[in-house]
């Protein structure tokens, strides 16, 4: 078990990646552009130029997570910290199985899965994740 202090050294650290150009770029794009209602619509929108950018968010935060799933972050200091990676995981969340499926990956998101998974309430949580996601899109569609 890491201690408190490495546990918020890592935490410090994983912000610092966060901050990197490129991946602070995709994160924006999936977070207010990627908004599958369907598999096929996440296979639409995850192919072709924003292909690496979906790649990158969700390698990112699985590896982040991954983490926390072999003890080298505290659970707890990890989600109070990066609170991002909920509605990161909401986005996939209802395709996940799908999303394995046609990739051939099984343990596709696998660590994202089991954090987000364990806390109290994950499935109210995502759902509040989603819908204030969701919100926040159809406020930026221009009125007709």
């Amino acid at each position: 078990m890491p201690t408190p202090f490495e546990s918020a050294q890592l935490n410090l650290q994983l912000f610092d990646l966060r901050r990197e150009a490129v991946l602070r770029e995709a994160r924006n794009w999936f977070l207010r552009d990627f908004n599958p209602e369907s598999f096929t619509e996440l296979v639409a929108l995850a192919s072709g130029e924003r292909n690496a950018s979906f790649r990158m968010v969700l390698g990112y935060w699985d590896m982040a997570a991954s983490l926390v799933t072999t003890g080298a972050i505290d659970a707890n200091a990890f989600c109070a910290a990066h609170g991002e990676i909920f509605a990161t995981f909401s986005k996939i969340y209802p395709y996940l199985a799908e999303l394995r499926n046609a990739s051939g990956e099984p343990d596709l998101c696998k660590h994202m899965e089991a954090v987000v998974l364990s806390t109290p309430n994950a499935d109210t949580t995502l759902k509040r994740r989603r819908a204030a996601i969701i919100a926040a899109a159809n406020a930026r569609q221009p009125k007709s």
